[in-house]
């Protein structure tokens, strides 16, 4: 009975993988020789042009080359807002097209795509048992020979010491092997761990291990990377500053001047650009100065681009209140590019990796946890320090060289903390593998799923929260599983041996026994079936973000 509980609770929290698999289309659309040919998704080659019509799946891993349109991705990110695709997006087998047509190239396909390895990942993680399932499992290995040994006592007492009859003395020996329920033990970690890491799939957190929930649960530091973790991880013009000259005309101008260049500063320029409305101007006598800037002619005028260097060897005067803006700019920890049309000082853009939505919320998240939340960063003191009071980070280890991440790691553990580690998954693999819980957080197409314990399949920091949030909603629910197991057998095997019988003549037959003991085993499953519902409060909170609903 305890086995057919276990199987039936890993199989409701497999549900949502069941849908996950269902999501795969059998058939697909691909150009092959200018021509549309219907093929089965599994014979989607890598490279092969698939196109993907409003209200088809995506059969694979692709690249769009073609086409806009909004796909929904809930499935695969627990976003619910469908996510705008158009050429140069990734998208993600399994996902739903929506409104739109269109055309991608096959990057991975079949075992390789992400939905396959989310699959695969989760299967492996629910046979996993944290250390406290294998304390239960050594204790059961003593339990059955001790209920044996306390069913044999029974008979012998009662029937040669009380000179009981030999029914009575038979049932007391039987309902103690009925009611003892080593099931109930077995089941407190399996069921609750299977069903937790069903829970974390549906809402995007993947979670390798038993043993990974467990280790999350006991954290008391959590450390970020700050580039693309607590940042977007690129360059954004974040402020501008017009001077005697039209904000919008001095962008215009800046981006005009920058197109060909191919530096990223020059590229975050463009981008804003761009994204404002803007129509840029062709480009005329080019010219870059590594570490400077860059000079061109624009619709006849004279732009120049760059440091207080390049303005300097230009003679260019920057007047007083131009000098302070740019000034105050660089103690905020941003670049300062200075803008000059004919001439004459007109403008500075403010350039800096700008900080994601969610960072503020999962650092305040953590906090109320009574975690310590420490950065760890390559920018000099100043600009770390701006950036952590930024987001109510309090501990900052600055000018930290990315082979340097896990040494640092190492130390806040050799401290004596229980240290995770939140990074991208790629570039922080050494300080991922060191830390006690290291969490790969990045979009589900990016993320390197054999990087990190946990990996995160939306780029959204508050999953990183629900995660160990998560992890100690199961752990408390398993050590609630365990508690009960004890309990019911510490109060019940006693009965059944026919403790309460010299006092109130209470015995227990044995088909009640065996009642009380399938009821034991239902219960715990009960216990770790209601773990389905569990919503972690940073969920509550991201959805409260992306709605802009409630307080």
């Amino acid at each position: 009975l305890g086995r057919y509980l276990e199987a039936n609770a890993k199989g409701r929290t497999s549900e949502a993988i069941r849908k996950l698999v269902g999501l795969q289309p059998r058939q697909a659309t691909v150009l092959r020789d200018g021509r549309q040919i219907e093929v089965a998704a599994v014979e989607v080659m890598v490279d092969d042009l698939v196109l993907v019509r409003p209200g088809e799946k995506v059969p694979a891993d692709g690249l769009v080359v073609e086409g806009e349109s909004y796909v929904d991705e809930s499935m695969i990110t627990g976003e619910p807002v469908p996510a705008f695709k158009a050429a140069g997006e990734k998208v993600v087998g399994g996902t739903m097209n929506k409104n739109g047509s269109l055309t991608f190239k096959a990057t991975r396909v079949g075992k390789d795509t992400v939905l396959a390895g989310i699959i695969a990942l989760v299967q492996e993680a629910q046979g996993s048992r944290p250390a406290m399932q294998r304390i239960a499992d050594r204790i059961v290995a003593y339990f059955i020979p001790t209920i044996l040994a306390i069913a044999a006592a029974a008979f012998v007492y009662w029937y040669f010491v009380a000179h009981n009859t030999l029914l009575f003395s038979l049932t007391a020996l039987i309902s103690v092997l009925v009611v003892a329920c080593p099931c109930a033990l077995g089941l407190a970690s399996p069921t609750a761990i299977t069903v937790g890491i069903g829970r974390g799939a549906e809402l995007g957190i993947l979670v390798k291990s038993g043993e990974a929930l467990e280790a999350a649960e006991k954290l008391d530091v959590v450390a970020f990377d700050k580039t693309g973790t607590l940042t977007i991880g690129r360059p954004d013009v974040v402020d501008l500053f017009a001077w005697e000259m039209d904000e919008r005309k001095l962008l215009r101008l800046a981006a005009s001047a920058e197109k060909p260049s191919e530096h990223p500063l020059a590229e975050a320029v463009v981008r804003r650009a761009k994204e404002d409305g803007f129509d840029l101007l062709p480009a005329e006598q080019f010219e870059a100065f590594p570490g400077k800037g860059v000079v061109a002619r624009i619709a006849g005028m004279s732009v120049a681009a760059g440091n207080r260097i390049l303005f300097d060897e230009m003679d260019i005067a920057m007047p007083d209140g131009l000098l302070q803006k740019a000034i105050g700019y660089e103690e905020e920890g941003k670049t300062a590019m200075l803008v000059a049309v004919d001439g004459k000082a007109s403008g500075v853009l403010a350039i800096s990796d700008r900080l994601k939505d969610s960072s503020a919320y999962a650092v305040e998240e953590l906090k109320k946890m009574n975690l310590e939340v420490v950065m760890i960063t390559g920018d000099n003191p100043r600009s770390a320090a701006r950036v952590a009071e930024k987001i109510g980070i309090q501990k900052t280890l600055s000018e930290v060289l990315p082979e340097e991440k896990a040494h640092e790691v190492r130390r806040l553990k050799e401290a004596g903390s229980r240290v995770g580690f939140v990074g991208d998954g790629i570039n922080d693999a050494p300080a991922l593998a060191e830390a006690d819980v290291g969490i790969a957080i990045g979009s589900g197409t990016d993320v390197a799923i054999e990087t990190g314990d946990i990996v995160l399949m939306k780029d959204d920091l508050l999953d990183a929260v629900a995660a160990i949030q998560l992890s100690r909603k199961v752990i408390s629910r398993i050590k609630l599983n365990i508690f009960w197991a004890f309990a019911y057998n510490a109060l019940l095997v006693p009965v059944a041996a026919g403790a309460l019988y010299p006092l109130y003549g209470i015995t227990f037959r044995p088909e009640l026994a065996g009642l009380a003991m399938a009821l034991s085993s239902v219960t715990v499953v009960t216990l770790s079936l209601l773990l389905k519902r569990y919503i972690p409060p940073a969920t509550k909170k991201k959805a409260i973000r992306i709605t802009g609903t409630g307080g």
